[in-house]
């Protein structure tokens, strides 16, 4: 069997263990399929792809790899500065009318786990057809001829922007947060080490935080939002006795456990 058979893309992405199947070699092969995809397929004469990571084991080396490859291909790259969740990827993709959205990640899967995820012009998943049309022109071979990252930046191609900025400005604009901080409510929050730590912290500075640091091990345990992966959150809610309501999101912040004053899930 060929490298190129075992590149398969699920429902929501590629995702393979780190240094086995994902490797900067693999990851290049699937962004050049990416790359002649918007071009020979879509017809894209300029395209822009928004290209992200977030806090898994080699994210940004794995993005940097992503964003000198499609930059090869001619095509502008708006990278995050850091790593983020895969909403800020989604609405960075419409702010910046992307044609298409790249996250490094895997989501809630085990932490020696990464992944690739796709995301359309309007920020949801990209069309099934289509991601099947990518997989079938991944090659076998690895792409050769990426220069460095700074090359790229001196020729206008690759961009940073700052992902956490943007989506904390349409948070701000879209809710009552004032409402929100100064209700009676209280809140607690559990990052699972993952990449909803830092806004979060940015957005609710005042509400009560676990497992908001930077740990790509995850303490060993996938990150998924789900009761059996969250009994230290819950023995804090129901110790603290004075948290209304707790949320815990997954590795890549797109999906969401919550629980009661009592600490059920």
């Amino acid at each position: 069997m060929s490298k190129a058979d075992k590149i398969k893309f699920g429902t929501d992405g590629w995702r393979a263990i780190i240094a086995d199947d994902f490797t900067v070699d693999n990851v290049a092969r699937v962004t050049d399929a990416v790359a002649r995809w918007l071009k020979e397929v879509k017809r894209i004469e300029r395209p822009v792809v928004m290209l992200g990571y977030d806090c898994r084991f080699g994210g940004a080396l794995f993005s940097e790899t992503v964003a000198r490859v499609l930059c090869s291909h001619g095509i502008k790259t708006h990278q995050g500065i850091t790593f983020v969740s895969t909403p800020m990827v989604s609405l960075g993709t419409r702010e910046l009318n992307a044609d298409i959205g790249v996250i490094i990640t895997a989501s809630h899967n085990p932490p020696d786990y990464n992944g690739y995820k796709l995301k359309g012009p309007y920020g949801g998943p990209l069309l099934p057809d289509e991601v099947g049309q990518i997989e079938g022109m991944i090659r076998d071979e690895n792409p050769k001829g990426p220069e460095a990252s700074a090359v790229y930046r001196d020729k206008g191609l690759l961009l940073d922007v700052d992902l956490e900025k943007m989506y904390i400005d349409r948070v701000t604009a879209s809710f009552d947060l004032e409402a929100i901080r100064h209700s009676n409510f209280k809140w607690a929050y559990d990052a699972m080490y993952g990449a909803g730590q830092l806004v979060m912290k940015k957005l609710m500075p005042d509400i009560s935080f676990l497992h908001c640091e930077y740990n790509p091990s995850f303490m060993g345990m996938a990150p998924e939002p789900i009761d059996k992966n969250l009994r230290e959150f819950s023995e804090m809610i129901r110790k603290a006795g004075d948290i209304d309501c707790g949320l815990a999101t997954d590795g890549d912040a797109d999906r969401i456990g919550l629980y009661d004053r009592d600490g059920k899930f």
